[in-house]
């Protein structure tokens, strides 16, 4: 399976992964004229369909799952939904997605969905009032039962728990003293990769999140699930909660217009929802100048533009 990789993994159909990922140059004067270096951590290109930090947290949950079907949660346009489904499709498991928003069941199915749906994942959909409390035992209890699913493997949403926090260490390990590498940064929903990537960096590197929600929860959510993986806190990390853009899926004309002129720049197509507020982001730190003239700073970049660009979305049906 290659390095990286938990032991007893079962090997998906197709590729092979691709680890360690490519670690790459970015020259950028809104960097250089800081005395700044910027490479790109290209976790995107780890598989094909199995994107970035998607492999390195699903891998050791297919493990677990041990042929048992998969149940897991996202919204209407989650990526870990896609990557679950790819995932029962490669490895021929089945998969349940628990969809948030009741009212979607009786629309025509928008592309990701679509994507689950073509790679034979069952989708069920809840009202926002059953999400918010899916993490209860008697909720949790009611959905798998709705479902005929008792027996399944949970995943929750985003795929972080211990063992995907564990699997997401790989990615610190990858990074530590590589090229004098000082921060590692990406972006944050659920804080599992950062968790495991604070936990396998060098002492003297530090990892920093940006969080793509509102509400100033991934601190105690992070440390929840270290603790969970390890035991306690480890590894230097910060969170800077600035560059969220009002929230998952929001974005703004300026946003826009940086993600086009980054992508232009660095021939790199750059996912929206995540990847696209971290690279804000540290453009607007290096101009703040948050970090010291000599620092090297490494961009995860977690996933990929859904649709592959040249495409044209389109809603489908069930």
């Amino acid at each position: 399976m290659g390095p990286g990789v938990p032991r007893g993994t079962p090997a998906p159909a197709g590729p092979s992964p691709r680890l360690p990922s490519p670690l790459t140059e970015a020259g950028d004067e809104r960097f250089a004229r800081r005395g700044v270096r910027l490479l790109l951590k290209r976790d995107d290109l780890i598989h094909p369909e199995l994107i970035g930090n998607k492999w390195r947290k699903l891998t050791p949950n297919l493990a677990a799952a041990a042929g048992r079907t998969l149940v897991t949660f996202g919204g209407a346009y989650s990526n870990h939904l896609r990557a679950t489904a790819a995932a029962g499709r490669l490895l021929g498991l089945p998969t349940l997605g628990v969809v948030r928003g009741q009212e979607l069941a009786d629309r025509p199915l928008n592309t990701s969905l679509a994507r689950c749906a073509a790679d034979g994942m069952r989708l069920h959909f809840v009202d926002r009032s059953t999400y918010r409390h899916k993490t209860e035992p008697a909720t949790l209890a009611g959905i798998l039962r709705a479902t005929g699913t008792e027996d399944a493997y949970v995943v929750p949403e985003g795929g972080s728990n211990a063992l995907a926090v564990r699997g997401c260490r790989a990615l610190g390990e990858e990074l530590r003293d590589e090229d004098g590498i000082d921060v590692a940064a990406l972006a944050c929903g659920t804080g599992g990769t950062l968790a495991g990537l604070a936990a396998g960096l060098a002492p003297g590197q530090r990892a920093l999140g940006v969080p793509v929600l509102r509400g100033g929860f991934l601190e105690a959510g992070t440390t929840a699930l270290q603790t969970a993986a390890f035991g306690a806190r480890r590894g230097n990390w910060s969170l800077d909660d600035r560059f969220h853009f009002g929230g998952y899926a929001r974005t703004t004309a300026e946003l826009d217009a940086f993600t086009e002129d980054f992508e232009q720049r660095h021939g790199l197509p750059v996912e929206r929802l995540y990847v696209a507020k971290m690279l804000y982001g540290l453009v607007a730190l290096a101009e703040e100048g948050a970090f010291p003239r000599g620092t090297t700073v490494a961009a995860v970049i977690t996933g990929a533009p859904f649709p592959a660009p040249g495409t044209r979305p389109q809603a489908a049906s069930r």
